[in-house]
This record gives structure tokens, C-alpha cells and sequence, in this order.
């Protein structure tokens, strides 16, 4: 039996952090650039690139769409083609740059809002290093099979107007899937984000003894979703329990003064 359960509300802040990240002789900080212009508004954050090697390398931006499946592997396309793109809402400054040894440059990014601009959107940067056209012929240890190994930094962009509250998301599909020999019992459970902003949730069991009405709540999972995304989660009772008849409740929380959501079944513990 799944039943649908609304009971809790709780405050939960989600907050974007930054992020430096590197790439063999090269860094790149933020690795995250979160914009919240409404409709109309203009906006631009900094990039800092540096090149670490002890020689002058050349660099290229370049943009990419993609999307996220169920098991959160990230599904790439070409710039400008996905719903949810923003990619024709930025411009980059510089595109291409070249960095003497332990030399830092700053790179614009900048996004402008359409009228129309509602909704949460989102795009990758490459940040990757270039060669000249001519190098493709030499002899070079990155060259196998004919294939051209580039070091490479993605930066992510979100997009979403302060003005937009709609977080909305739901969890279902809540069933058992321990298999034969399986010390822990496993439970899967799917996340859907039905709303119009990135969420951050955390998921986890609660066990109630249908018999005394004792309830112990287990460790949560945390997951982000997409909005129009569906996570796949899978959950995991620990051995040491009584025995007895209990409902085992899935439970959602992810914040922003939203109800608990939650799916539940009836398992005996033997």
C-alpha cells in the first residue's frame, strides 16, 4: 500500500557556494555562477583564470546545453538547442585569451534577461586550453589514435529570476527492491521536480511500529533536481531492527516552507 503524506513544514536555506577547481598547469574560480535577474535585468560576474605551467598557454570558452537523467549523469548537447538553455543569454569576454606562466586574467560573464525571462535556465562553460592548428600534425604524447586529449574545466551556470518562488516537487514510485542474500533491505524512490527552480533535498525513512507507535527516523540523503528532472534514489534499512509490522514512510524535505512529502508502505520485519 503507498500512501501520500503532507504533515511538515520546516525553513531550510539552499545556498550556492563557489567553487575553485583546476586542471593539470590551470585553474579556474568560480566553478559555479548563479545569476537571479528578473526579466529585463542585466548582469555580470567574474571569471579568474590562471596558468600555472612554466609556459605561455592559449585558452577558449566555449558553451554547451545539457540536461540531467534519472541517475543524475549529466546528458550533453550543442549550445542553444535545450528548453532550458540560457546560452543565447550570455556573452563571454573574452572568448579566447592567452596566459603567460603564473598570470592571472579575468574573463565577463554576462547574462541578459529577455521581457519574457520567467523561468530557470542553465548552461556549461569549457574552459579548456587550445592549440594552434599546425601542432595537430606533430608528434605529441596527448595524441592517441588520431584523438586530441584537452584538458578541460567546466564552469556551471544557473540562471533563475529572484521573483520566481515556484518550488514544487513531489516523491513516488516508493517500492522494495532487496534482492535474494541482500543483508540490508533496499527501498528506491523517485524524485520529481514539477517546479520552476533547482532544488536541494533531503530524503530519508522513518519507521513507525504500527503496534506501539514508537518511530525512529534514519540518516537523510541529500539530492539536487532539476526542474522537469527526475532523480532516482535508493534506501537502505539498517539489520539491527525488532521484529514486528511497521509503516516505513519515504520522506522529502526540501525547504523554502514547503510541506514534508512523503510515500509509504507496510513491511513486517521478521
Amino acid at each position: 500500500m503507498i500512501k501520500k503524506i503532507n504533515k511538515f513544514k520546516l525553513y531550510y536555506i539552499f545556498l550556492f557556494s563557489s567553487f575553485i577547481l583546476t586542471a593539470q598547469d590551470f585553474e579556474v574560480s568560480p566553478a559555479l555562477i548563479s545569476f537571479k535577474l528578473n526579466p529585463n535585468e542585466i548582469g555580470t560576474q567574474k571569471v579568474s583564470l590562471t596558468n600555472h605551467s612554466d609556459k605561455k598557454q592559449s585558452f577558449e570558452l566555449k558553451m554547451s546545453d545539457y540536461s540531467i537523467d534519472s541517475l543524475g549523469n549529466k546528458l550533453r548537447m550543442p549550445a542553444g538547442t535545450s528548453k532550458r538553455s540560457c546560452a543565447n543569454w550570455i556573452s563571454i569576454s573574452p572568448t579566447l585569451l592567452e596566459l603567460n606562466p603564473n598570470e592571472t586574467k579575468q574573463i565577463d560573464v554576462t547574462m541578459t534577461v529577455p521581457s519574457d525571462g520567467f523561468s530557470t535556465k542553465w548552461v556549461l562553460i569549457y574552459v579548456q586550453t587550445s592549440k594552434e592548428q599546425s601542432d595537430f600534425s606533430k608528434p605529441d604524447k596527448a595524441v592517441a589514435t588520431g584523438v586530441l586529449i584537452v584538458p578541460r574545466i567546466i564552469i556551471q551556470v544557473f540562471q533563475s529570476p529572484s521573483l520566481n518562488n515556484n518550488y514544487m516537487a513531489t516523491i513516488q514510485k516508493f517500492k522494495e527492491i532487496t534482492k535474494k542474500g541482500d543483508k540490508e533491505r533496499s527501498f528506491s524512490v523517485e524524485i520529481s521536480n514539477v517546479g520552476d527552480k533547482l532544488i536541494n533535498a533531503k530524503v530519508f525513512l522513518n519507521l513507525a511500529n504500527t503496534s506501539t507507535g514508537i518511530e525512529t527516523k534514519f540518516n537523510a540523503e541529500t539530492i539536487k533536481v532539476l526542474p522537469d528532472a527526475k532523480r532516482q534514489l535508493v534506501l537502505k534499512l539498517p539489520t539491527d531492527l525488532p521484529k514486528g509490522k511497521f509503516a516505513l514512510a519515504a520522506l522529502l524535505d526540501y525547504g523554502h516552507n514547503t510541506d514534508i512529502e512523503g510515500a509509504q508502505l507496510i513491511i513486517d520485519i521478521k
